[in-house]
Parts: C-alpha cells; sequence; structure tokens
C-alpha cells in the first residue's frame, strides 16, 4: 500500500489521462475500522487502548470498494504557485498533504507541510547566509 511504502497522508486519484479527480486520505481508510461509537462520543482519553481493534483486518467487504466511494474532491496547486501560497491553502483547508498539478491539471506530485515548510526554512537560511 502506497500510503504505508512512502508515508504519506494522502493518495491522489488520477484518470486514465493522469488528471487528478480527486484523493482518498489516511482517515478515510482508518475510518473503516475505527468502532461507530467514536463518532458518538465528544472525548475519548477514558479510551486507553481500542485493543483487538488495531491488530485485527477489517472485514473484506469493508475494504472490497471502488477507490470512487471514498474518494473526496480535492484542492490542488499548480507547479508554479508560491511556497506560502501553497502553505496557506494547506492550512485554510486543514490539509496536509496537496497535490501538485500541471498547467493542464495532470498530477505532478504530492507536497506535505513539512516539504513546503522546510523549503520556506531552507530559502530563509540561504539569505540570512548571503547577508554581511
Amino acid at each position: 500500500m502506497l500510503i504505508v511504502e512512502r508515508h504519506v497522508g494522502l493518495l491522489p486519484v488520477v484518470d486514465d489521462h493522469n488528471f487528478l479527480v480527486g484523493v482518498v486520505a489516511l482517515q478515510d481508510l482508518l475510518s473503516l475500522e475505527l468502532p461507530d461509537f467514536v463518532n458518538m462520543i465528544s472525548e475519548v482519553d477514558f479510551v486507553h487502548d481500542f485493543g483487538a481493534v488495531e491488530t485485527i483486518r477489517p472485514e473484506p467487504h469493508l475494504l472490497d470498494k471502488p477507490v470512487s466511494t471514498l474518494m473526496q474532491p480535492t484542492i490542488s496547486v499548480d507547479e508554479e504557485c508560491g511556497l506560502l501560497r501553497a502553505y496557506a491553502l494547506m492550512l485554510q483547508h486543514q490539509l496536509l498533504d496537496l497535490p501538485i498539478v500541471t498547467k493542464e491539471g495532470k498530477l505532478a506530485g504530492l507536497a506535505s507541510r513539512v516539504d513546503i515548510g522546510a523549503a520556506i526554512l531552507s530559502r530563509w537560511q540561504s539569505l540570512n547566509a548571503s547577508q554581511p
């Protein structure tokens, strides 16, 4: 599974021509197994361990679904987008990962908050190094 292999929290979904059509988030997949009662209570701190739920794979009928049933609409940015704008969109929409698309709308990559934040800080660092 790509989420496990790449340590990402978002999987972009593309069509046959590599155009971004949606995303499947880690929380969408984990919600397949999360006990229903979690949505009914406001505080889960009293539950110290979900026990067997953490080690049991969900029933096949829960997992055997078309991606389109889990897929969410997506917010993306053009690959020429500035770093601060991309980061601001992520904060505004509470995103941890952001699909990057070409001007034509084809998937170019995926950036995380850490990727974008590190790039911004790296630029600050290089600006400080170049000042006398």
